[in-house]
């Protein structure tokens, strides 16, 4: 069952996100986010694919019995290179980008097993995904010019159940037939009924949450990456590669006729890709952090920042931060508070709107 961590959806952090990639995946439209701050789910919908785990940026979404970070290291251990929804995954839109990529580089052959998505209920959003995903991994692959090869396969995989897990059945039924077996069944059962209702559940920010807001969190995808990168060899040439290729990293630029200095980009950067100086002097960027969550562009009122239309492949293997624009650091010369500027204003924000709003209520033309 598909779970929410409030603190870490893009959405909470303004209203001005647009957030909307897992309710677009969502197979059974069981997220529903148009009109509320933050998705809302219906659980009796939900059959657990992990679609929306996967394209969440922000890792915000999760599945309480299934973890693909775990998934990772199980699969990098493992002798075999097939992922198959009957093997080992819920289903191979459950994984996300970063993390097919690193497994590829560190196993150097992946086999999707596609075999069964002719006959499943939820193909019809899921193996688009699945393909795309195999088409932006190997772009990036070979843009790496790595070797390691990505195949989609009809394997068809079917697990044959052992005589052990017979056993482990048995023994889960005979342990719920004492006392505490019954109480702990009748907790599973009645949160089980709880979930199973044609209701959207809304979530909202509790106490906790708001705290966790402002912290710039690395995703656990994003690390894993990080450290595949280190265990592979650089390209031979850094190649430049087409931005609008990438889900999951960008690259950005910020137009300095149009910047207003409002600082607001980079304080709800989630992943801290974006970030400036103490004295707020500047706008730097880190591509490598970047989640590509959007949530900079909705902020931007006079939509100073964009997109660049192309990535260099070196910021996977080299990270390197970006001064995107700087700003002049001013004393107010009506409040004294110092603040940063993209022009010649001598007045904060504050005080420029006091003004403004004392010169329309009084009829006010003119330098005073």
């Amino acid at each position: 069952m598909i779970q929410l961590k409030a603190s870490r959806c893009v959405r909470s952090l303004s209203r001005e996100s647009e957030c909307n990639k897992c309710e677009l995946i969502c197979p059974t439209e069981a997220i529903v986010v148009a009109k509320n701050p933050l998705p809302a789910i219906n659980f009796s919908a939900c059959v657990g694919c992990g679609a929306c785990d996967a394209v969440c940026p922000n890792e915000a979404l999760f599945l309480d019995d299934f973890s693909s970070t775990e998934f990772f290291f199980n699969f990098i251990e493992d002798d075999g290179n097939l992922i198959s929804c009957r093997k080992n995954v819920p289903c191979i839109a459950s994984l996300n980008i970063e993390n097919i990529i690193s497994m590829t580089l560190l196993k150097k052959e992946v086999v999707f097993d596609m075999g069964h998505c002719g006959t499943c209920a939820i193909a019809h959003k899921c193996r688009p995904e699945i393909e795309k995903n195999y088409e932006e991994a190997s772009y990036i692959l070979e843009a790496m010019q790595s070797t390691a090869l990505i195949k989609l396969e009809d394997v068809k995989y079917e697990k044959e159940p052992s005589s052990q897990e017979h056993i482990t059945n048995r023994r889960e039924f005979f342990s719920k037939v004492n006392l505490a077996g019954v109480v702990k069944t009748k907790h599973a059962f009645e949160k089980e009924i709880q979930k199973a209702t044609d209701e959207l559940v809304e979530h909202t920010l509790q106490k906790s949450d708001i705290a966790l807001l402002k912290q710039k969190r690395i995703t656990d995808r994003r690390k894993l990456f990080f450290t595949a990168l280190k265990r592979v060899e650089k390209p031979s040439v850094y190649h430049v590669i087409e931005a609008d290729e990438l889900t999951f990293t960008s690259s950005k630029e910020i137009n300095s006729d149009t910047c207003t200095a409002c600082q607001m980009c980079y304080r709800v950067c989630p992943s801290g890709a974006l970030s400036s100086d103490i004295k707020n002097s500047k706008i730097d960027f880190d591509p490598f952090l970047c989640i590509k969550c959007h949530i900079c562009h909705d902020v931007c009122e006079p939509e100073a920042i964009t997109l660049s239309p192309t990535y260099r492949v070196k910021e996977f293997f080299e990270p390197e931060v970006h001064s995107l624009i700087k700003f002049n650091v001013r004393r107010c010369d009506e409040c004294n508070i110092i603040f940063s500027t993209n022009s010649n204003e001598r007045l904060c924000y504050r005080c420029k709107a006091e003004e403004e709003e004392a010169r329309e209520l009084w009829g006010i033309k003119g330098d005073i």
